[in-house]
């Protein structure tokens, strides 16, 4: 009989601005319980049916993240699988935080994996820089900093490999206006205050800006927001036709109870929006292990983006979490437990080969493979990641930049071989174009 689970002392705490593991009796940090989040937010979780209807509609092999369910949960995305394979409009939207002026590793994982879904369904993206909510929540960063942040992170965003010609990347603090700004006062009139504190925990001393906020992180998914990006000639008033278009936010699963709150009231809007899908992330590892996640307030916890290959190495190699054994020899003897390895976890993102990855798990687990030897493997994985991404970052000068940030017309093409259903909802909307 197996041993029993250690009761924990301390239930896990994920919300939009941190994220803790339980404690069991011991006062240990446990894993994040991904599974346990799922059914107290009621998502649904990334199937091998999801994976599959994926690959049919799409002709691409799910993502090595989508396989190894590192992204593990949704809602309603088999309703822009629906959507795609119909020839049907809809758009990315997603986001960052800009609390520091560099990403770290954890970051780069939803925003790549938002890169790949643009490549694969070649659709619009909307991407939100939250400088406004960054500096709403911590006491200690002004807006100015915040909107500096904000710059920063966005030349990091455009060094992941995002198409000019069909992403939008705006800061919150430059762009919020017109249409996102009406948007947002419509959506906040329709919000009573205990459904916002219900969501996000606000109580009678929270500043009224934070309470706000939600309402414009939320009406970002919506269409309408974004005139500029479907017509040449953008619309002065918001539209039933624009409005109409879904969108698909990939993210972290902290980020879920905006959307939650979105898509119990989007129907409510002058001009309703369809609910947002969502596709959840899991968190990326701290080096020190189980129960956390890549901070940028601890720099020992995170691979940043801007570390150089030596530092890299020094901070897997002192901080890293183990799951091997003390000694060489009760390695080779015992093995060691690769799904606690923080080197393990890290090469399940970032080695491609499912046969070469499945066998360095066994190996780790028979004695076969040492610590250092699994370290090894990691630095140098991490390494080439880090340098990739930092060779493209010297490329991005303050017109790509520009390019980027300026509200205009975007270029896509959908699905190239749509099969349509007989009705005939939507499917000729004029604002889906070709490159």
């Amino acid at each position: 009989m197996a041993d029993a689970e250690p009761k924990t002392n301390q239930e896990q705490d994920v919300n939009p601005w941190s994220v803790a593991g339980a404690q069991n009796e011991a006062g240990e940090v446990v894993a994040i319980d991904y599974l346990a989040l799922s059914k107290k937010w009621n998502t649904s979780l990334i199937d091998d049916a999801i994976l599959e209807r994926f690959e049919k509609v799409t002709g691409h092999k799910p993502h090595r993240w989508m396989r190894r369910g590192l992204f593990f949960s949704h809602r309603d995305f088999e309703r822009i699988l629906d959507r795609y394979e119909e020839g049907k409009p809809f758009f990315l939207y997603t986001g960052r935080g800009p609390s520091s002026g560099s990403l770290h590793l954890g970051h780069t994982i939803p925003l790549e994996f938002t890169r790949w879904l643009q490549e694969v369904f070649d659709v619009p993206l909307v991407f939100m820089l939250t400088d406004d909510e960054k500096a709403l929540f911590n006491e200690k960063l002004t807006f100015e900093t915040a909107l500096e942040f904000a710059m920063e992170n966005a030349r990091d965003i455009i060094a992941l490999g995002f198409d000019v010609k069909k992403t939008f990347l705006y800061s919150d603090l430059k762009y919020v206006s017109n249409h996102i700004l009406m948007n947002a006062w419509e959506f906040s009139k329709y919000i009573p205050f205990n459904q916002v504190r219900g969501a996000f925990g606000f109580d009678g001393s929270t500043n009224i800006g934070k309470i706000f906020f939600p309402a414009v992180q939320c009406v970002a998914a919506f269409a309408t927001s974004y005139p500029e990006i479907w017509s040449d000639e953008p619309a002065k008033t918001r539209t039933k036709e624009i409005a109409s278009i879904p969108c698909l936010i990939p993210m972290g699963i902290d980020q879920d109870p905006y959307f939650r709150l979105l898509r119990d009231n989007a129907h409510r809007m002058r001009f309703p929006s369809p609910k947002p899908a969502l596709i959840h992330s899991k968190f990326l590892t701290a080096l020190q292990g189980a129960g956390g996640k890549m901070s940028s307030s601890n720099p020992n916890s995170a691979i940043f983006m801007t570390d150089t290959a030596k530092q890299i190495k020094a901070k897997i190699n002192k901080h890293a979490f183990s799951g091997g054994q003390e000694t060489l020899e009760l390695q080779r003897e015992l093995g060691g437990n690769p799904d606690i390895d923080v080197s393990y976890i890290y090469l399940t993102y970032f080695e491609e080969d499912d046969a070469k990855l499945e066998q360095l798990h066994k190996d780790y687990k028979s004695g076969a493979l040492l610590t250092g030897e699994l370290k090894k493997l990691a630095i140098e994985a991490l390494q080439k990641v880090v340098a990739d991404f930092q060779e493209r970052r010297a490329k991005v000068t303050d017109e790509v930049l520009e390019s980027f940030m300026k509200p205009r017309k975007l270029h896509w093409g959908g699905n190239p071989n749509p099969k349509p259903k007989a009705d005939k909802e939507t499917k000729d909307l004029p604002i889906q174009t070709k490159a």
